[in-house]
Order: C-alpha cells, then sequence, then structure tokens
C-alpha cells in the first residue's frame, strides 16, 4: 500500500492484485482475440474461394453446353443444305 487510507488494507491489496490480474491477462486476451479473428478471416477465404469454384463450374458447364449446341445446329444446318443441293440437282432417284 502506498500510502495509509480509511480503506482496509485487505481491501486495497484485493483490488491491487485484481488490477495486477487483469493487467497480466491483457497480453494473452490479445494474442487470442487475434487469432480467433485470424482463423474467421481463413474460414471466410476458403469458404469464399469454394464458392467461387463452384459458380465457376456452372459459368464452364453452361458454356459448354451452348458451344455444342452451336457445333450441332451448325451440323444440322450444313447437312441440310448438302440434301437441298442434292435434291435441286436430281442425283437422288
Amino acid at each position: 500500500m502506498a500510502f495509509p487510507s480509511h480503506v482496509n488494507s485487505q481491501v486495497t491489496d484485493s483490488i491491487t492484485e485484481v488490477n495486477t490480474l487483469v493487467l497480466g491477462d491483457s497480453p494473452s486476451m490479445a494474442t487470442g482475440n487475434m487469432f480467433v479473428a485470424t482463423s474467421q478471416a481463413l474460414a471466410n477465404t476458403a469458404h469464399n474461394a469454394t464458392n467461387q469454384q463452384n459458380q465457376s463450374f456452372v459459368t464452364f458447364q453452361a458454356s459448354t453446353a451452348q458451344g455444342v449446341q452451336t457445333l450441332y445446329s451448325l451440323d444440322i444446318a450444313s447437312t441440310g443444305t448438302a440434301t437441298a443441293g442434292v435434291f435441286r440437282r436430281g442425283l437422288l432417284y
């Protein structure tokens, strides 16, 4: 106790101990909070990466389906044009 007061010395010693405990625990609490924040940020990053990969697969599948549909439509158009030319020339018996 630094100077005499009207408060019981056991009370001041208890408050001093609690304040010392709070000051002593502060670095570990700050480190724990930093670890929690970092782990949440990494979890969000992993979730966003997974979601982005899923969305890109949907886009790739849609573009592939459209490309296949275009290829099939070109094949049908060229076949139709060739068939029309054959019928116009009378090559079929």
